[in-house]
Formats: structure tokens, C-alpha cells, sequence
């Protein structure tokens, strides 16, 4: 049976530093603050800014929250953002995603300082990750390699698939995973026959939001399983991972939820506290 990669574990070890760190800024009369903006009325958007918000008053960052109805307009988050970037007392600035389709969500992101884009989501900061600089690191991304190595898992020379290429997990990934020395193989929607590659992979993650999509045949026996997909099944949040089944042949994996969610939100409150101490 497969040993559990648990977040919780981790994201108490990152808070915990994090706290250290916010005492002595606070000394400093320096107060992180994360300013979130919320369009429209999605519940799992809500419940995303909720956690984020239950994790920040653990260790001390102040967290703004800016709502917005559904009908509102590019022009109008992209001016308050602006805002934001000019506002000293904002350390990290992050737009809750999905916005409502009539909003450009490029235009948005982009709009957020590179030096306030704690997601990590702006194309200067995919920049300077790809050339190994010290930019922001996108979060989800960052709690993958952080929680694998929290284990002590062995990256470099290891046969990596990725199952899913969207922007802002699977990308940024396999670009952390090149910097980590891995053999990397990045599966998709149009991937022909899928198992051939996952069940090559000595650390499989799935990043695609397809619920149970990996099943026990398509993994190697000892692989480490990452499931960074979430999806709702009547109130329970599962991932892409068949868990109960993928558990008795991987020597690793990820409970959803409990595995990468909670080292994310650690990761992004980290960037914050970073913005503060620069």
C-alpha cells in the first residue's frame, strides 16, 4: 500500500517558518498583505479565498479581499489592480481564477506587477523561472517539487509524466522539473494512447481536472503519484487519481484533498512574506 505525500504535514512546516519571519517584519512596523480580487459568485472560488484567507491569519498576513459582480468589466479589475500596484502597503496582488468569460483573463494577469504577482502567473516571472532566476514562483507548481522533496523523493535522472499542459500547473511544472534534471514527458488531451506513457513514469502527476482519470493499469508498480486535479462529486472533492485502486501499486501518493492543496496556499502566502522582506 501506497505511503500518503501529506501537504498538511508540509504546509505546518512552511507556515511555521513563515511566522518567524512575519514576527520580526511586524517588529518592523512591515505588515504582509495580500490583496485578493473576487469576480462574481462562484463557490469554489469562494471557498479557495476562504482557505486562503484561514491560512493567512494563522501566521499573521493581512488579506484584503476586493468582490466584484459577474457583469463587471476588464477595465474596471485591470484599474483597481493598477491601484494595488501603487499601493506600498500591497505586498502580493492575485486575481481568484476562473474570471467570467467576457473578462480578457490575460489582459488581467498581466496587468499585476511582476514584483506583487504572487502566483507567479505573469510572463516575466515564467521567464525568470525557466532561467532558474529568483522571480516568484508559481505556487501549485512549486508545492509539487517542494512536496517531493519534503519526502526525499529523487528527481534528478527520473523518468517524469506530466498529464496535463494548461498554463498555469502543467507549463510551469515541466519547467521546474527540467531545472530538477528529470526526463520529462508532457501528456495532453490530443496524447495518443495515454497509458503507454503514464505507466513508463517513475513519478506520474496529474494536473488535467478529470475526475478518476488515472486508473490502477496505467501506473507502474513503485511510481510516486501526484494528483494535482480537483473535482466535485455530489459535496466530495476527489482528484484525477483513482486513489483507493492507484494506492496498491505506487509507493507514493497524494491524498485529494490533503496533498498539494494546502502546500499551495503556503507557497503563495511564502511569496508574500518574501515581497514583504525585500
Amino acid at each position: 500500500m501506497a505511503k500518503l505525500l501529506d501537504g498538511r504535514k508540509l504546509a505546518q512546516k512552511i507556515e511555521k517558518r513563515q511566522k518567524i519571519v512575519i514576527a520580526k517584519l511586524r517588529k518592523k512596523g512591515i505588515i504582509p498583505t495580500l490583496a485578493v480580487i473576487l469576480v462574481g459568485k462562484d463557490p469554489a472560488s469562494g471557498i479557495y479565498v476562504s482557505k486562503k484567507q484561514e491560512a493567512a491569519s494563522r501566521i499573521g498576513v493581512k488579506v484584503m479581499v476586493f468582490k466584484y459582480p459577474s457583469r463587471a468589466k476588464t477595465e474596471k479589475v485591470a484599474s483597481k489592480i493598477q491601484k494595488l500596484n501603487r499601493d506600498k502597503k500591497v505586498h502580493g496582488i492575485i486575481v481568484q481564477l476562473p474570471l467570467p468569460k467576457h473578462i480578457n483573463q490575460e489582459k488581467i494577469i498581466e496587468a499585476i506587477s511582476p514584483s506583487k504577482d504572487v502566483d507567479g502567473f505573469h510572463p516575466l516571472n515564467w521567464g525568470k523561472l525557466a532561467y532558474k532566476s529568483e522571480g516568484l514562483l508559481p505556487c501549485t507548481p512549486a508545492a509539487v517539487i517542494e512536496l517531493l522533496h519534503f519526502y526525499k523523493i529523487k528527481l534528478k535522472g527520473k523518468e517524469v509524466v506530466i498529464v496535463g499542459k494548461g498554463n498555469f500547473v502543467g507549463k510551469p511544472l515541466s519547467i521546474l522539473l527540467l531545472n530538477e534534471d528529470t526526463t520529462l514527458t508532457v501528456t495532453h488531451i490530443f496524447t495518443k494512447n495515454l497509458k503507454e506513457h503514464t505507466r513508463r513514469a517513475d513519478i506520474l502527476i496529474s494536473a488535467a481536472g478529470v475526475l478518476r482519470l488515472i486508473k490502477k493499469d496505467m501506473v507502474k508498480k513503485g511510481a510516486v503519484v501526484v494528483d494535482v486535479g480537483i473535482s466535485r462529486e455530489g459535496k466530495k472533492i476527489t482528484g484525477d487519481v483513482d486513489f483507493e485502486e492507484v494506492s496498491k501499486v505506487a509507493s507514493y501518493i497524494t491524498p485529494v484533498p490533503g496533498g498539494i492543496g494546502p502546500v499551495t496556499v503556503a507557497e503563495l502566502l511564502k511569496n508574500v512574506v518574501k515581497i514583504a522582506s525585500q
